[in-house]
């Protein structure tokens, strides 16, 4: 339980009968380190208080259905969060490992000990990492945002930052994104291809921008990195390479312990990028309306990349220009300062 009281601060829905002939209501179920809290989920009132060693579940299927006590009065609670119903059972099995049992006490020390261990591998820091992204302020993602790109300037250099060029590139991300809070940076080393960071920022390789001779290619790179973004929360890599303690602080007080990124952006760095379907490639090129032959060429060839270019949505070249001539040779003289 000890693990339990440090780590486990779950919440999820629920359906709860206050007595059999009860009509059921839905709650917010509350996982606390000794006890269940169901509240009312518009206000966060409590309704009742269960006690942890005293929960009993009274089926087999899903949902898990839960009662206070063996004492029963009809009142029960439906679960269907798998988060949840493990975090329960988990707790179960530790208070049962926890009792006396003559002649069986040193396999169920063990048992309940591989128990917490399990829990504390993997599903508490998951389940920690999960709520710190969901409860995290936009004001600390952003300046975790800033963070990441101080760790990532270290492995890069400074980023290329020629004021007609910088210009560019705000041309570039709202262009290509529809928005103007997407921030495209050019750097000079250190990358092999795009990266993302949190807070809606694109690295962009200074190699890839100056072998071109138009906008198509790192238009269609930006726009394929920001398709990365939107796979998985940028800040979940982050907190994962930080680690369960950082991220507790982060959640606790707000900002990441001293060199808790301490290798992260070499990390970033060699990362593959994650492959995206043939489908949403050409749907989101299709809507950004830019040609995504002139990125796929940048890329190996392969039976993949040939057949993207058989799809091609706009063989004859962008049906809205990316940027100006004078805009794309500013574009290109970023790193030239």
């Amino acid at each position: 339980m000890t693990a339990l009281r440090q780590y486990a601060r779950l919440e999820c829905p629920g359906l709860w009968r206050e007595h059999a002939a009860a009509q059921r209501r839905e709650v917010i179920v509350f996982f606390r380190e000794a006890s269940l809290i169901l509240a009312d989920p518009q206000n966060d009132q409590p309704l009742t208080h269960w006690s942890l060693p005293a929960v009993q579940r009274l089926n087999d299927t899903i949902p898990a259905i839960y009662a206070p006590g063996d004492d029963l009065e009809g009142e029960t609670v439906e679960i269907e969060e798998a988060d949840m119903i493990a975090a329960l059972s988990t707790v179960r099995g530790a208070l049962e490992s926890a009792r006396p049992h003559p002649g069986r006490l040193r396999n169920l020390m063990l048992g309940g000990l591989l128990a917490l261990v399990i829990l504390s591998a993997f599903f508490v820091p998951r389940a920690i990492i999960s709520h710190t992204l969901d409860v995290v302020p936009s004001a600390t993602r952003a300046r975790l945002g800033e963070m990441a790109l101080a760790e990532m300037v270290q492995v890069t250099g400074a980023p290329c930052a020629a004021p007609l060029g910088r210009a560019a590139t705000e041309t570039l991300a709202t262009r290509v994104f529809g928005a103007a809070s997407w921030r495209i940076i050019v750097v000079r080393d250190g990358l092999t291809h795009p990266v993302h960071l949190p807070n809606r920022q694109i690295l962009i390789p200074a190699a890839l921008v100056e072998q071109q001779d138009a906008p198509d290619a790192v238009a269609g790179a930006a726009l394929v990195e920001g398709l990365r973004f939107g796979i998985e929360d940028p800040l979940r890599p982050l907190l994962q390479h930080a680690g369960i303690w950082a991220t507790l602080r982060l959640l606790t007080t707000g900002a990441l312990p001293e060199g808790a990124m301490d290798g992260y952006a070499e990390a970033t760095a060699q990362a593959a990028p994650t492959d995206i379907p043939a489908e949403v490639l050409l749907t989101q090129f299709t809507v950004a309306k830019v040609p995504m032959t002139p990125w796929l060429r940048t890329l190996p060839p392969t039976t993949r990349t040939a057949a993207l270019m058989e799809s091609e949505p706009f063989p004859a070249g962008a049906p809205v220009p990316i940027m100006d001539d004078n805009e794309w040779v500013s574009l290109s003289g970023i790193c030239r300062e």
